[in-house]
């Protein structure tokens, strides 16, 4: 039969049944509890009578499905009286569902844009989430803290939300250090499987990446987690790395990734200003000297800016934002490109014909 507590959860169990439409209420006292449930909770009382119509069963039969719900641990009131009834008692409002582990994550992925939010917003997030493990067995309950810990908080809705139960295993692998069979689809179409050591996950500009090393290439890569078809732990474990943290690896990797050109710029600015323009995931600084004015004071410090970009048709706009000095180092091209956009610049200020 079990425990007085594990009573409870069988009776969950076989009521989530009904949400699928797999049990007819008429027919069968499990789902009909759990219309009887969800009567009692949508109202202060309700009257026999009230339950027998709603229910479509006699007043004898209400009864005895009260019955069946104080069995399960669920506590119903009897109110004497003309208008008397039955109600939950105070404070014992219930939620008559049992979330798995991958239902949990679903959650969070949905509020954790809210996360990491000061104010109320957070607050709300938290309490909603330990409302929802306490709908689970303490040991999943355990188990999903360990995961979501490994989560990054704040982040918004992506373009291409993540399939929870990945979310929960590649979450797991990375608190467990468990090395992962990966079922991959690049941005191309092409299916490919991966055996990695997982590091750890991070968003950036809307979507879910882990980061990992690959063991085939030898090489740490990132991939996009929206497009991770299949996950499976395995046996073996592996150390953690000495590295920055994920995220800082993952802005890195976007600043470091193989696109069309190479610029070279050298800033005189402070480091605030130009990470207003040049984000981290746009641009690697390093600080030269500090610049000195003719003057002889100090002014702001050089830079040197290294970008990768597809195209360079956006830089001109950018460097005259920086509204600083600025030397192109690299590439010919993108002098060209100022050089031309100045020439439009100063035509326009003069009223000249283009």
């Amino acid at each position: 039969m079990g425990s007085a507590t594990e009573r409870p959860y069988a009776l969950y169990r076989a009521i989530s049944v009904r949400y699928m439409g797999m049990i007819d209420v008429m027919a069968d006292p499990t789902a009909r509890a759990l219309q009887l449930l969800e009567l009692l909770q949508s109202a202060p009382m309700r009257t026999v009578a009230e339950l027998a119509e709603r229910l479509g069963v006699d007043e004898r039969t209400v009864r005895r499905d009260v019955a069946r719900l104080g069995a399960a641990g669920v506590h119903v009131e009897s109110v004497r009286g003309r208008y008397g009834g039955y109600r939950l008692a105070p404070g014992r409002r219930v939620l008559p569902i049992v979330f798995s582990s991958a239902e949990v994550v679903a959650v969070f992925l949905g509020l954790a844009h809210a996360q990491g939010v000061p104010g109320e917003s957070e607050i709300a997030v938290q309490t909603a989430l330990s409302k929802i493990k306490r709908a689970m067995r303490p040991d999943d309950a355990k188990r999903i803290d360990a995961v979501l810990e490994r989560m990054p908080r704040g982040t918004g809705h992506g373009v291409a939300d993540p399939d929870p139960a990945v979310m929960l295993a590649l979450a797991e692998s990375v608190s467990r250090r468990r090395v992962v069979d990966l079922r991959y689809r690049d941005g191309e179409g092409v299916p490919s499987r991966r055996r990695v050591h997982p590091y750890g996950l991070a968003t950036h500009t809307g979507r879910w990446y882990l980061v990992a090393l690959d063991l085939e290439k030898r090489e740490e890569r990132t991939f996009r987690v929206d497009r991770i078809r299949a996950v499976r732990l395995l046996p073996e474990t592996f150390a953690a790395p000495r590295r920055p943290d994920v995220a800082t690896r993952l802005v890195e990797h976007f600043a470091d990734a193989a696109y069309c050109w190479r610029v070279v710029l050298r800033i005189r600015a402070t480091e605030a200003g130009i990470r207003a323009h040049l984000p981290p995931s746009v641009a690697r600084l390093e600080q030269l000297d500090r610049a000195v004015d003719v003057a002889g004071g100090s002014g702001p410090p050089w830079y040197r800016a290294e970008i990768r970009a597809e195209s360079l048709e956006w830089l001109p706009a950018v460097l005259a934002a920086l509204d600083c000095e600025v030397v192109i180092d690299r590439p010919d091209e993108l002098r060209d490109l100022v050089r031309a956009a100045a020439t439009r610049m100063l035509r326009a200020a003069s009223g000249e014909d283009l």
